[in-house]
């Protein structure tokens, strides 16, 4: 039986409070870059990524990255709508803090990744298309990505690929996502 560590819980909590603090900061940094006509719209779509992909994250994201493992791409549905998820800990991921800890902190990630992209954006999207991106994005491109790194079973971490600070998981993803669409936006600009 896994026992929970409370400084483990406690390092955890602080780490996951960090984690998060990060993406408002981002929205400010952002906010700063834009237009004054656009600062209030630029802002807003970082705080609304807190909300929309914590709802993404708890009905679905959690277990498409961390779920038992299909075929080393992505989880099954065991956590589906963050059933299974609770105050005991997940001796796969987390053996010495409670599984809803290990979640939430995962979810802080999986909250700044889209909001990194934000920045390819700022001017040029309309609030309701970054809604359905996010959303869109974070399940087909992020969730399974997730898995393939950091979930037991996922083919990436099979191969003994180490992913620090999530270098491939966030950085990598949210890169090349704003890379695609700034190339796709330059492309159509330039016909």
């Amino acid at each position: 039986m896994e026992q929970i560590n409370a400084g483990d819980t406690a390092w955890i909590l602080v780490a996951t409070a960090l984690v998060m603090v990060m993406t408002p900061a981002l929205a400010f940094f952002y906010g700063g870059m834009v237009r004054k006509k656009n600062l209030l719209s630029t802002i807003n779509l970082s705080f609304i990524t807190i909300g929309l992909i914590s709802l993404q994250w708890v009905l679905i994201g959690y277990t498409l990255a961390f779920g038992k493992s299909v075929g080393g791409l992505f989880g099954g549905l065991d956590f589906l709508g963050f059933a299974n998820v609770g105050a005991e800990p997940n001796a796969d991921y987390a053996a010495t803090i409670p599984h809803m800890a290990f979640a939430a902190y995962q979810m802080m990630f999986a909250i700044i990744t889209p909001a990194l992209i934000i920045g390819a954006f700022a001017e040029r999207m309309k609030f309701s298309a970054f809604l359905v991106f996010s959303v869109l994005w974070a399940t087909i491109v992020y969730d399974p990505l997730a898995h393939w790194m950091w979930g037991v079973g996922g083919f990436l971490r099979e191969y003994g690929a180490l992913d620090f600070a999530g270098g491939t998981v966030v950085h990598i993803s949210a890169g090349m996502a704003a890379l695609v669409n700034r190339g796709s936006r330059s492309s159509r600009i330039a016909r």
